[in-house]
């Protein structure tokens, strides 16, 4: 499931509820980023999630429902590479939109994970592989839940993410200036307990900090400052 939201009003700030079920995950604080990393049956470790010192975030919420043309297919670029690739910095988010708009992109068979990326900057590049991508130069804001926004509610399925995603942009249309605690605000209000949200998180790339809380404690939250 998941949500993705990224607000450029008085500030550029990225926000990120990673929910899911069966996975063994950490947070990992560092300087190279704040990473929410899943544990992989052969490769270990993975960085999927979070922010990187030089202010890119990488969310990955799955699309439902499935759409087979995400599978791989033969000279497809990986989406997850290509996340890894932001988080570590190997690539830089004009690359990754280079690559998504000229060469197909592919999830992992038989799951439709989508990529909401930024950068320090605010500006956003939504891709869904098999369908497309779409980028966005510093948005007022923007929200990515559970459904393609190239086929919107064409489609249905129980965990699209509608009700999360009407409320957070109910929520971001009465708010003004935004900021940190706004930004928790709206991930709390459209949490999940039945696929827990197990990592909220928020960027604020202009301060060099991330906060973040786990399993819904937002009385609790930590944060990490990269030094500048």
């Amino acid at each position: 499931m998941c949500t993705s939201i990224v607000v450029n009003r008085n500030k550029t700030i990225i926000g990120w509820n990673l929910d899911v079920l069966d996975f063994e995950y950490r947070v990992n604080p560092s300087e190279a980023g704040v990473f929410i990393e899943i544990n992989d049956a052969k490769e270990g470790w993975l960085p999927l999630f979070g922010a990187n010192r030089r202010g890119d975030f990488v969310g990955m919420p799955t699309c439902w429902p499935f759409d087979a043309r995400s599978d791989p297919t033969e000279g497809s670029e990986n989406l997850l590479l290509l996340d890894i690739d932001l988080l570590l910095c190997k690539k830089t988010l004009a690359e990754i939109r280079e690559i998504a708009e000229n060469r197909p992109v592919a999830s992992l068979p038989g799951v439709t994970f989508m990529a909401a990326l930024s950068d320090r900057e605010g500006n956003v590049l939504h891709v869904i592989p098999g369908q497309g991508c779409l980028y966005y130069e510093k948005p007022d804001c923007r929200v990515l839940t559970n459904f393609s926004p190239f086929k919107q509610d064409s489609e249905t399925h129980p965990w699209m993410g509608w009700d999360r995603y009407r409320r957070a942009e109910e929520m971001l249309q009465a708010q003004g200036d935004f900021d940190v605690a706004d930004c928790f605000r709206i991930l709390q209000a459209v949490a999940q307990e039945v696929c827990p949200t197990v990592v909220s998180m928020v960027s604020d790339p202009e301060a060099h900090t991330v906060y973040w809380c786990e399993n819904r404690r937002f009385d609790d939250i930590r944060k990490y400052t990269f030094c500048c």
